[in-house]
């Protein structure tokens, strides 16, 4: 039986991969200096980016929760895989051979890769099945719809015929067991045993945002069919509807280009928006769209300023009123602007784009309205505006929605908007909306943040053995000291850290040969010295991981904190400069402890003579390197 990984192959694996294409999978980067990338931190919420990637080192950092790592630890984190499982997606992602040492620990294997697996193999079995003489009704219903097979095949839409084991005796062929295939969604338990979860139903795969297909929905066509219109894979390990989004792993390029994201109600709505040109539609998945699903987009949006769009295509019956206001609540946690599209006649997109084309679909997302004055107009709605009592009532609902516009440029123009709605004084609605802010304002300030907000240099180092009473405070960049000797010693560590490839190796141990004065600083200093190659790939990350604690943070926020320079030409000329000018202090203090002794010794002496002869090479190694034939 095959033992762990070989060290090789996981080296080889990581230095193959790109760390931006993985995190950019999910997370919207954008450039943050030389070689370094930024966007929202997959691991907390966060209004604006402090989430750094340095591809070249293969390296993440987050300066907001302290989270880092390289690629191996983001998918295992990420997705709660095992080290094997992490090396595994990444050499099968790059189609590498994988080869395993004889007689070593058996490989970890949390079985989350199975359900993956098995959820790949039943999507490809019902996408054949769609072929099939038993699926007419399922391709009558797509073209109905105006789906014809290369958008059928483009979805990856396909069809579960109607027995009780079709899929559990087509994947057992494949080697998945009943447990796994129960542990993916893909059966049902019954009093009787297992059988299909679905059956005579048209099947939509449902990805991640990494296009790993994580479950299902499955839509009723037959008479005889009991069970609910949609049907969707239940909760499951790797399936959380609260967290996917339908259409994602399509639409994720265009949303983080065109920062702007279009959410619909349902998979036929996802498919009319995209075939219409509308590629960043997406969908929930048998659930209202909620916190957890912005925390997602955002993410991919790279939402971190008010320059971006969110749609919201709703429904204009009740039902779609009332989802417009559940969306409407969770609005301000997006920094992006916020729309409401209604179509006409209140048609859906998919039954827009059949009875009046692709133009009508794209038409209607120039015709959307800001989610506030939407809002607004739900607000008022309730309300006899014909009365005294009518508009007291609407004024006191509506006012809060003005008081939360974020953009102080829009709330004057939604204060006189609100007025004429109402027909009230424009004084008197402007106080009303000014209580509200206050009212806000005051209950916010007694809300906590669920994240660390301690200052930097405050943060807690989570020492199992450490009294709760004695906290070990985590250095990091922020609380040092701005002396002019700490600022050469944190820069030269950056600097060697990030281009200490394009440096001398010899020029590099020198500079970084003897003790700096922080401490701090020194211990990521010996770090870095005993690195063996600072050529070898993935050094820097192995260096850091060596530093003991509580430094080690401080290590990672120095390799990934953004280096000042134009390029990395000039980068590494001004790293160069840094080596130079720690020789220097170190020579000058050599030469300093050198005077002091010779003062202490006869001067005709076999000592005395040692030691003005290193001081003469201390004399011509500093000549070197300045250039100062004067001291």
């Amino acid at each position: 039986m095959p033992g762990r990984i070989a060290q090789a192959d996981i080296d080889e694996v990581k230095a193959r991969t790109n760390i931006a294409d993985v995190i950019g999978e999910r997370v919207a980067l954008k450039p943050a200096g030389v070689g370094s990338l930024k966007g929202l931190c997959p691991f907390h919420d966060e209004r604006s980016p402090s989430f750094h990637v340095r591809p070249q080192v293969g390296f993440y950092h987050c300066f907001g929760c302290g989270e880092s790592g390289d690629v191996y630890s983001f998918l295992r984190k990420m997705d709660h895989l095992s080290f094997t499982e992490a090396v595994e997606r990444l050499a099968g992602r790059i189609g590498y051979t994988l080869h395993f040492e004889e007689g070593g620990a058996a490989p970890e294997n949390s079985g989350r890769s199975r359900l993956y697996a098995a959820n790949a193999a039943a999507a490809e079995y019902f996408r054949a099945q769609l072929l099939t003489p038993e699926a007419e009704v399922g391709r009558r219903f797509l073209g109905e719809r105006g789906f014809d097979a290369a958008a059928a095949a483009h979805f990856g839409v396909g069809f579960a015929p109607k027995g009780w084991s079709n899929l559990s005796d087509a994947l057992a062929g494949q080697g998945f067991t009943r447990e796994e295939l129960l542990a993916a969604g893909l059966l049902s338990q019954g009093q009787r045993g297992t059988y299909d979860r679905f059956r005579g139903r048209l099947i939509w795969p449902i990805r991640d945002v990494t296009s790993q297909v994580v479950g299902f929905g499955a839509r009723r066509l037959l008479e005889d069919d009991q069970g609910p219109k949609y049907l969707n894979t239940p909760e499951t390990s790797i399936y959380r509807k609260s967290q996917v989004l339908y259409g994602l792993d399509l639409a994720k390029r265009d949303i983080s280009r065109e920062h702007r994201v279009v959410v619909v109600e349902g998979y036929t709505d996802v498919m009319a928006c995209h075939l219409a040109g509308i590629t960043t539609a997406i969908a929930t998945c048998g659930t209202a769209f909620g916190s957890d699903h912005i925390t997602v987009l955002r993410r991919v949006m790279g939402d971190d300023s008010s320059g971006g769009e969110v749609v919201f295509t709703f429904d204009p019956d009740a039902a779609g009123q009332k989802a417009a206001l559940r969306a409407f609540a969770d609005e301000k946690r997006f920094s992006a602007q916020t729309y409401v599209a209604v179509a006409p006649d209140g048609l859906d997109p998919c039954d827009l784009r059949l009875a009046r084309g692709d133009d009508a679909v794209r038409a209607l997302m120039t015709t959307k309205a800001p989610m506030f004055e939407f809002v607004i107009d739900q607000r008022l709605s309730q309300y006899d505006l014909g009365t005294v009592e009518g508009r007291a009532a609407a004024l006191r609902a509506a006012a809060p929605v003005v008081a939360d516009i974020r953009d102080p440029s829009l709330r004057p123009g939604y204060v006189r908007v609100l007025a004429r709605r109402i027909g009230l004084d424009l004084d008197e609605v402007s106080a009303a909306v000014s209580r509200a802010s206050r009212s806000r304002d005051t209950g916010g300030s007694l809300q906590r943040r669920g994240r660390d907000d301690s200052p930097p240099a405050e943060r807690q180092h989570p020492d199992d053995g450490a009294a709760a009473s004695a906290p070990v405070l985590i250095p990091t960049i922020a609380s040092l000291p701005r002396t002019r000797d700490v600022v050469i010693e944190r820069d030269a560590l950056m600097a060697a850290l990030q281009f200490g490839h394009r440096l001398d190796d010899a020029t590099v141990r020198r500079a970084l040969g003897a003790a700096f004065q922080h401490p701090a600083l020194d211990a990521v200093r010996a770090a870095v010295v005993e690195a063996p190659d600072y050529t070898r790939a993935g050094w820097a990350v192995q260096a850091v991981d060596t530093i003991r604690e509580p430094y080690r943070a401080l290590g990672s926020e120095l390799l990934m904190s953004a280096f000042p320079a134009l390029g990395e030409a000039d980068a590494a000329a001004s790293a160069s400069d840094l080596m130079r000018r720690l020789i220097v202090r170190r020579v000058d203090s050599e030469k300093a402890e050198l005077v002091r002794a010779v003062q202490r010794v006869p001067p005709d002496s076999e000592e005395g003579r040692r030691i003005r002869l290193q001081l003469r090479e201390l004399d011509l190694e500093r000549q070197r390197w300045t250039g100062d034939t004067e001291r």
